[in-house]
């Protein structure tokens, strides 16, 4: 896992350019604290830091071939993990391709040399590249199926800036951020935001399972892998089996590394499963026990308080879990003072609004998982494939008309001034983007009724919920040098699920039957049984004390920019409001939106026009 930045200019040669380009690669410097290179051509600009996790001694970067007649430079930074090098590289050579490293950036490389852009649609894995071929002089950016891998990029009419986070572009002096009013709905939500789609004005992100080829006639977006809906054809033991088949090879190249590994252990059934899975290869190669990790909060057995996301405490459960595993357990202990402190590491880490206590007790525990591995499996993603959330399973949550996952929850863009509410018309913003992403959903002939609507609703998180938890984990665990891996992310296994019936999906009669099914001979009782419960939220009256007059001294501050875009006697009435929605643990988790933003333009110097 590394972290990469670059230009391409056909405006101007960017020879003298070093100095902006060593500034815009050392934002990078907490993704990749192992080694930094840079590569600046008659046009292009590459750099790059490293994490090293395959092949430590080789594998740096930019890494460079030559190619044609003329002994032209293809140039390529990269970050993330191809789990299927291997077999690409026995692949490659058998085609006449010598390699003198161990390391997946050099299989990649020569994957472009041998089938050009269309080398994407053969890896599997997480990652993000950008490559210069100059016998083309054509810019090639890609990013994998799921988008596990962040890649921003910012089009001028000569080229574009390009960086795995904002940051790295906005160090290049050209780029000015800029915030449309129109973007406002998407700070305060950010679930929101549909694929590609940032709030700054002129910086996008390369869609998931997407590349952009950009030359001198312009840019190109085109898609390699998507979702195709067709009929299931497996019957409940064939289709548990695959699942199960899936899920230990998936897992067992998650393994691959020369550094030290771990893995998150909530005692969920997401996490659980990945960690038995990972337990009984490492068994079989001789190697464990594995270390896991989970975290929790002081003071939580007596400020607990059980949500319909969030029902029961992880420790008990990860505790049991580890137990039964073997594994070498450690729980993260975080003092709520400790969460507050720690925040502006936290916000440090986003070029965008932050979440909070989220981001915080996330980035804590990277901290602590960072000081033994630096490699940790997790288990985002099971929830969307099998249908794991609570609002899956609500009927009337099911079929209203509308994103699933908002359920009942207010809208903090209702809290806009009366002018800005007139002028973006938040509640018809929403129902646009729903109508655009339903609009994009893979449907199957003929099919109706309950497995229709959930083919939807499935989409649905796919996308902007998805999103966001990736996010976030990435910028957490790369702010500490951690790669963390994500195996239900493998688009086999979601390219399999997806046209699993929804009566499937459900065969026990609860969430994510086949998971469950898949794995039941590995897990005891009391965890495969356990509701769905997630990410922990700090519940510290303190703390939620805090929030609210935060709020209340933002809409008491003059200079504050988000204090001057709200209403404020709305705002205080949602403050009023008791009690946690379908999503949120509490008032003042859905309050952080609006501190988070201020800051954030606050930071950036941005006002919406």
């Amino acid at each position: 896992m590394c972290g990469l930045v670059g230009w391409l200019d056909f405006g101007q040669e960017p020879y003298s350019g070093q100095n902006v380009l060593g500034a815009m690669t050392d934002t990078m410097r907490l993704r990749g604290p192992d080694a930094r290179g840079i590569w600046l051509g008659r046009h292009a600009a590459l750099g790059h830091r490293r994490l090293a996790v395959i092949d430590p001694a080789g594998g740096t970067q930019p890494m460079t071939a030559t190619a044609g007649p003329a002994g032209a430079p293809v140039v390529l930074v990269y970050t993330g993990e191809i789990y299927n090098f291997r077999e690409l590289r026995r692949e490659l050579r058998h085609l006449g391709h010598g390699f003198t490293t161990r390391s997946d950036t050099e299989v990649l490389l020569r994957a472009y040399l041998e089938w050009g852009a269309d080398c994407v649609e053969r890896l599997n894995g997480m990652f993000a590249f950008a490559l210069w071929d100059e016998r083309s002089e054509e810019l090639l950016l890609a990013r994998d199926h799921l988008g596990v891998k962040p890649l921003y990029y910012a089009p001028h009419p000569h080229g574009a800036l390009f960086a795995s986070e904002p940051k790295g572009i906005l160090a290049h002096p050209s780029f000015t951020p800029r915030l449309p009013a129109d973007a406002l709905p998407l700070l305060l939500n950010p679930r929101l935001a549909l694929p590609g789609e940032t709030p700054l004005r002129g910086l996008y992100e390369v869609k998931p399972g997407h590349v952009v080829r950009i030359g001198r006639r312009g840019s190109h977006e085109s898609r390699y892998w998507g979702l195709t809906s067709r009929p299931h054809t497996d019957d409940l033991d064939t289709t548990v089996g695959r699942v199960r088949e899936l899920l230990s090879d998936i897992v067992a190249r998650h393994l691959v590394a020369d550094v030290p590994r771990a893995a998150m252990l909530s005692g969920g059934l997401d996490s659980s499963a990945v960690v038995a899975l990972a337990t009984r290869h490492l068994t079989d190669q001789g190697l464990g026990p594995l270390e896991t990790y989970s975290v929790g909060f002081r003071g939580e057995k007596d400020d607990f308080r059980p949500t319909a996301l969030r029902p029961e405490r992880d420790g008990p459960y990860a505790a049991l879990a580890a137990a039964y595993l073997g594994t070498e357990h450690r729980e993260v202990v975080l003092d709520p003072s400790e969460v507050a402190d720690f925040l502006p590491h936290a916000r440090a880490a986003r070029d965008l609004p932050a979440l909070g206590q989220f981001d915080t007790s996330m980035y804590l525990l990277f901290v602590a998982l960072r000081e033994r591995s630096t490699v940790a499996l997790s288990g985002e993603a099971a929830d969307e494939i099998f249908g794991g959330y609570p609002w899956f399973h609500d009927s009337a949550t099911v079929w209203r008309d509308a994103f699933p996952w908002l359920g009942d929850a207010p809208r903090l863009a209702d809290c806009l001034t009366s002018d800005l509410r007139r002028r973006l018309n938040p509640a018809e913003a929403e129902a646009d983007r729903y109508a655009t992403l339903r609009a994009r959903v893979p449907r199957l002939a003929g099919e109706t009724g309950l497995d229709a609507r959930m083919r939807e609703v499935l989409f649905f998180s796919l996308h902007g919920p998805l999103a966001m938890l990736l996010d976030r984990k990435d910028r957490m665990s790369m702010a500490v040098g951690l790669e963390v891996r994500v195996p239900f992310c493998d688009h086999r296994l979601l390219d399999y699920m997806w046209n699993v019936p929804w009566s499937m999906k459900t065969a026990d009669g609860r969430e994510k039957s086949l998971l469950r099914m898949a794995v039941a001979d590995l897990l005891p009782p009391d965890i495969l049984l356990r509701p769905k419960s997630a990410y922990p939220a700090l519940h510290a009256p303190a703390q939620d004390k805090l929030v609210h007059e935060a709020v209340r001294a933002l809409l008491d501050d003059p200079a504050s920019p988000m204090g001057q875009l709200l209403d404020r006697e709305r705002v205080l009435a949602l403050m009023g409001r008791a009690g946690p929605t379908l999503t949120h643990a509490g008032t003042a988790h859905l309050l952080i939106p609006f501190l988070e933003t201020d800051l954030w333009m606050r930071r950036y110097g941005l006002f919406p026009s």
